[in-house]
């Protein structure tokens, strides 16, 4: 039996944000138990965490098909349920060993912050297979590490983008992260990764690693809010620190449970 969390980053306001389940262990369990229970929750990204001292954990990222490079949200569930759970002390600073390296999360009023690598953009010409995409012509196309950016004209034709999925799923990057100027926010955005098995991303944290630098430069800011226009929505708070980000979101848990193998499917009905 193991214990199992779920926790919605980028909110305090319980089904809003984006979920994450959470397990923590002592030795990791094989791959495929950890694709299973990504699988079977069905959440964007569930985070897998092992001790290796005092604030220094190794994580793991799993989306519903397969292990992710990089995941915010689930590191900032993460660290939400290690202090819920007393495992560390609050406004801590704790070390993730992960595939994209050292990372830090630190914790403070109520706020986790997320330092994570910059991904600058490269402006790319905007092709005939990306234009079937959208049912909105972009005002800038470009790339970062292997996520395609489009930027439009303002939040109200953010709001209605209708991704062709399949289209997408035949262009050569992981994610299109589609963003805007916003009204009461810096900037919006909306992520779909339907190639991972993510149609649209509630509020997806390593997007604004690319994000980040590119409003910065564009409105000339360091520190920016932004908000992730999906349908459950969430807040964030950014910093540009020329070759890293800061990353904040609140947390707030709404599941906690044992389960077992023969207890996956069940889980996603009761949360």
């Amino acid at each position: 039996m193991h214990t199992l969390w779920i926790t919605d980053a980028f909110t305090n306001t319980p089904l809003k944000g984006n979920p994450a389940g959470v397990c923590i262990f002592d030795e990791f369990p094989a791959d495929e138990w950890m694709q299973g229970v990504a699988s079977d929750l069905g959440f964007s990204n569930s985070a897998f965490l092992k001790k290796l001292g005092h604030n220094h954990y190794q994580i793991r990222w799993f989306t519903p098909h397969s292990e992710a490079p990089l995941c915010g949200h689930a590191s900032i569930a993460s660290l939400h349920v290690l202090v819920e759970e007393g495992l560390v002390a609050k406004n801590s600073t704790i070390t993730l060993e992960s595939l994209s390296g050292q990372l830090t999360v630190t914790q403070s009023d109520n706020w986790y912050t997320l330092n994570f690598p910059l991904y600058p953009i490269q402006p790319r010409e905007l092709t005939a297979q990306m234009r079937a995409v959208l049912n909105h012509e972009p005002v800038f196309t470009g790339f970062a590490h292997n996520i395609l950016i489009m930027e439009f004209a303002d939040e109200g034709v953010l709001y209605d983008l209708q991704p062709d999925l399949e289209a997408l799923k035949k262009i050569d990057c992981r994610a299109l992260a589609a963003t805007a100027p916003g009204k009461e926010y810096d900037f919006l955005s909306r992520y779909f990764a339907p190639k991972v098995g993510i149609n649209e991303d509630p509020v997806c944290a390593s997007a604004h690693c690319r994000l980040i630098p590119y409003w910065s430069e564009k409105l000339g800011k360091q520190e920016m809010m932004a908000y992730q226009a999906s349908k459950r929505g969430g807040v964030l708070k950014c910093k540009n620190l020329g070759n890293r980000v800061l990353i904040s979101g609140e947390a707030v848990t709404v599941f906690k449970g044992k389960i077992a193998d023969n207890q996956l499917s069940e889980l996603k009905h009761v949360a």
